[in-house]
């Protein structure tokens, strides 16, 4: 650790014994002599007191500016309200007088406001010095993604956090926030370098980075986009085949179309792609540049990022599996626009491809791939210390998966934590108008001035995971004779002669499919979801319902 972050990059701030205590991630307690919010911004900056950040991810990037996070008991403190009023907005309003002593000392808030994640700051010898706060009562750490941790005790919540900062990157806000700054920061867009002509250093664009604004080709925009609005300027009135539409796949089987034989099986069990989303980033180049429009007739190159409009209602798939082309899994009804990695798969299976127009990014990278290798790192690393290791045969792999959970309660939540901001960051490349702002259909919102709101690339991941995933499929369908009754997302669910997966993974010859689904903890393996009696699922595909969506959490049968 850098001798100026010797502290950590986190500090929890409780009262104990009425006194304010800091909490540090390598569970050591120092007092905190703060009784304003500058005071604390001033104290947390004062390296001779306390050393708190990180050093940079790249060395392009910046140092990590110090974490502060304030539990009730903090909150009531500095004189802060225990929850926010406005719900909405999710501010506390300028004039309340722990933000105008703020101001009036020199400091100075962002232009999001103080919400559950603040940053203060102040300039000094030409520098913006700056902390980060986040206020657990307020929110700051979603239910859905840390759980009660909110409600921690500060020791607790040091350690699993300064874990999550050491093993990813400081938070900075929501698991999507974090994500997307853990993409930049790994990937800086610019860097300093000495220009001759000026005498000193000067920013410059880093290349295969995501350095310049571009906009998204019309088929890649939502309807509400200006590029599309301009043309479709009442919501829901554009083509579906104007749109691009690239998701995981959710399809059933429909019941005609479950045979004899499967019905006669005893058991369905369910296969779960652990981190989809993140394997499908592997190597994968999106595009860095602007969007390049061939307007009739181009040739189809599988090593150009972008979107082809293609006829694939002609190509012949078995409807015992769901069709690759689209996300509900019906086999497409006419042309429509596509991904590269989708129209590449349709060649893969022998399709003649023969794209009338086109959006590709010709100046491309792999961009997505330290990003990648950061947070695959990090769900390995935790994983290993719940007991689940990449070295495991299967049956040992299967155990330790089911017990997992038993294990130390902070790093199943930081296991989940860490799989949430690979797909809540995926999520922010494509982030929608804030639904509860004002928003005239057709206008710019702020998301689209960052140089990572880019829908194309979000696309290009999920029809890669997609089609990742049919690929296994296919493949054991072909080796093996073994179609999938229902797909939701990265879980698809077979009939078995038992409980177990294992059988499931084999070929005729009692050897592993060849391309087909491998029991594993890495990003692209699958675990297992659940099994169930086949009676329970026949009942329900009946109706049409979703079983890989009800697997879960129905009552699970136990593994033989």
């Amino acid at each position: 650790m850098p001798p100026e972050f010797t502290d950590g990059p986190l500090a929890v701030l409780g009262i104990t014994d009425g006194a304010l205590t800091v909490h540090l991630a390598d569970g050591r307690t120092v007092p905190c002599p703060a009784r304003s919010l500058q005071a604390l911004a001033a104290w947390a900056l004062d390296k001779r007191k306390i050393r708190l950040g990180a050093a940079r991810v790249h060395d392009n990037g910046f140092d990590q500016d110090p974490l502060i996070i304030l539990t009730e008991s903090a909150v009531a403190h500095f004189g802060l309200p225990a929850s926010l009023a406005d719900q909405e907005n999710l501010r506390l309003p300028a004039d309340h007088e722990a933000l105008k002593s703020v101001t009036k000392a020199g400091w100075e808030l962002t232009k999001a406001g103080f919400g559950p994640w603040p940053r203060i700051f102040k300039r000094l010898d030409g520098k913006r010095h700056c902390v980060q706060l986040f206020l657990t009562p307020w929110g700051a750490l979603e239910d859905r993604v840390w759980g009660p941790a909110g409600e921690l005790p500060a020791g607790d919540l040091a350690r699993m956090l300064g874990t999550y900062a050491r093993l990813l990157i400081t938070p900075r806000g929501t698991v999507a926030v974090t994500g997307e700054e853990l993409m930049t920061s790994l990937r800086p867009p610019t860097k300093a370098e000495w220009s001759q002509d000026e005498g000193r250093y000067v920013s410059v664009k880093v290349p295969h980075t995501l350095h310049t604004l571009v906009d998204p080709a019309p088929p890649e925009a939502p309807d509400e986009h200006p590029v599309v609005a301009a043309d479709y300027p009442e919501e829901g009135s554009r083509p579906a085949s104007e749109a691009l539409d690239e998701e995981a796949c959710i399809w059933v089987r429909p019941a005609d179309l479950i045979t004899d034989v499967e019905r006669a099986f005893t058991h369905v069990v369910a296969l779960d792609v652990q981190v989809a989303f993140l394997a499908a980033c592997r190597r994968l180049h999106v595009g860095t540049g602007p969007a390049v429009h061939y307007p009739r007739n181009p040739d189809f190159d599988p090593a150009l990022p972008g979107s082809w409009y293609v006829d694939l209602s002609h190509v012949e798939t078995d409807p015992r599996l769901p069709s690759p082309f689209t996300s509900s899994g019906e086999r497409p009804d006419g042309p429509g626009w596509y991904a590269t990695p989708t129209v590449a798969y349709a060649v893969e299976l022998g399709a003649d491809v023969g794209p009338m127009e086109a959006w590709v990014r010709e100046t491309h990278s792999p961009y997505l791939q330290p990003w990648y290798e950061t947070l695959r790192d990090a769900y390995l690393t935790v994983m290993a210390d719940l007991g689940v290791t990449t070295d495991l045969d299967d049956e040992a792999f299967l155990a330790a998966m089911a017990g997992y959970k038993d294990g130390d309660p902070l790093l199943v939540t930081l296991a989940g934590a860490i799989k949430a901001t690979a797909k809540a960051g995926i999520g922010k490349l494509r982030q929608r108008p804030n639904l509860g702002v004002d928003h005239v259909f057709g206008d710019p919102w702020p998301a689209l001035k960052r140089l990572t709101w880019r829908p194309d690339i979000r696309a290009m991941i999920l029809s890669k995971a997609r089609t990742n995933m049919h690929r296994k499929m296919h493949n054991l369908a072909t080796v093996a004779g073994r179609y999938p009754l229902a797909v939701n997302n990265d879980c698809v669910v077979y009939a078995a002669h038992g409980p177990s997966p294992l059988p499931l993974l084999l070929g005729p010859d009692g050897e592993p499919v060849r391309g087909g689904f491998r029991l594993g903890v890495n990003p692209g393996s699958v675990k297992h979801q659940g099994s169930q009696t086949i009676d329970w699922a026949l009942d329900l595909l009946a109706g049409g319902v979703n079983i890989a969506n009800e697997i879960k959490d129905a009552s699970l049968v136990p593994v033989a």
